[in-house]
């Protein structure tokens, strides 16, 4: 409902009903005084309206890669990646799921190709690893539904045979399914001089500290050869170190 709708509603509706049954107040509230509170009272009505109602996920503006604190640059190929990890509140208050709540802690991923070929992503592979050697991969969506839809139960073995089970309540909304989709970095090239830009979910449920001591790499970035660049490796203490990052 508008704006201009909710002004009409309360304009119109309630104010025929009081000249109905008041004619003093009926000429009160025809004044130019008494509509302008009138807007004001639709406007702040919408606004809270607006606020109740559930937020839609936005994918943040990707910067070039080389602007992050924690990136590394192949000069040579004219490639860059960085990452940027959601570890903060106010960095994620764009989702509208609170994915720490569930172990999960998104990472915002850049790759900029300033070379004059496309670079091939289809192969690629994202790996952070941990201050004690932890391996950890990015999560497929099926991963991150699973653990939204059963959180006390995500590890739990799978049986051997269908057993017939009770639809499970607080399972994954559409809207949920959707904001998922959107945030997964999916590009499977990136044009000459362009950049693009997703997260990656990783599963930190078990890990106190992810993030210091830390180190992420990538590889099977190609060229238009088809030949697979050097593999990139970014210490998250860069990230950690950049003052800039805490800012709320």
């Amino acid at each position: 409902m508008s704006a201009t709708n909710l002004h009409l509603i309360f304009e119109a509706a309630p104010l025929a009903r009081v000249a109905s049954y008041n004619p003093a107040m009926s000429k009160l509230f025809r004044s130019p005084r008494a509509r302008r509170l009138v807007k004001v009272v639709c406007f702040v009505v919408f606004c809270c309206v607006i606020a109740i109602a559930a937020k839609d996920f936005v994918m943040p503006d990707a910067h070039p890669a080389r602007t992050y604190p924690a990136h590394d640059a192949h000069p040579m190929e004219k490639v860059t990646i960085a990452v940027d990890p959601y570890d903060v509140e106010y960095k994620a208050n764009i989702f509208s799921v609170n994915y720490r709540n569930y172990g999960f802690m998104p990472v915002f991923f850049v790759i900029t190709n300033d070379s004059d070929q496309p670079v091939a992503l289809a192969g690629m592979k994202a790996e952070l690893n941990t201050v004690n050697r932890d391996k950890l991969y990015p999560l497929s969506t099926e991963d991150i539904v699973r653990r939204l839809s059963h959180p006390a139960r995500s590890d739990a073995p799978t049986l051997p045979i269908p057993l017939p089970t009770k639809k499970v309540k607080g399972g994954v909304s559409q809207k949920t399914m959707d904001e998922i989709d959107r945030a997964q970095f999916g590009a499977k090239a990136v044009e000459p001089h362009a950049t693009a830009r997703g997260f990656l979910f990783f599963d930190i449920s078990d890990i106190s500290n992810p993030l210091a001591g830390a180190s992420f790499y990538l590889t099977g970035v190609r060229d238009a050869n088809n030949n697979e660049l050097m593999y990139f490796e970014i210490p998250l203490e860069k990230y950690l170190s950049a003052p800039e990052t805490k800012k709320p």
